[in-house]
C-alpha cells in the first residue's frame, strides 16, 4: 500500500510541475500515466487481497 501512496504522491508532483512550468507538458502527461498505474496497481491489490484464503 505504501508503492501505491508514493505513487500518487510523484504522480501528483509530476502533474503540478507539469501544468505550471512552461515547455513541461509531458509531465504532466507522465504525472497523469504514473496516476492511473497507480490506481490499477492499489485497485488489483485490494481485489487480490479480498480473495486470499484465510488460514
Amino acid at each position: 500500500m505504501v508503492l501505491v501512496l508514493l505513487l500518487i504522491l510523484a504522480a501528483v508532483a509530476l502533474g503540478i510541475i507539469g501544468a505550471v512550468a512552461k515547455g513541461l507538458f509531458y509531465l504532466l502527461i507522465i504525472g497523469v500515466v504514473v496516476f492511473l498505474a497507480a490506481l490499477l496497481l492499489g485497485g488489483l491489490r485490494v481485489r487480490h487481497g479480498a480473495r486470499r484464503p484465510t488460514r
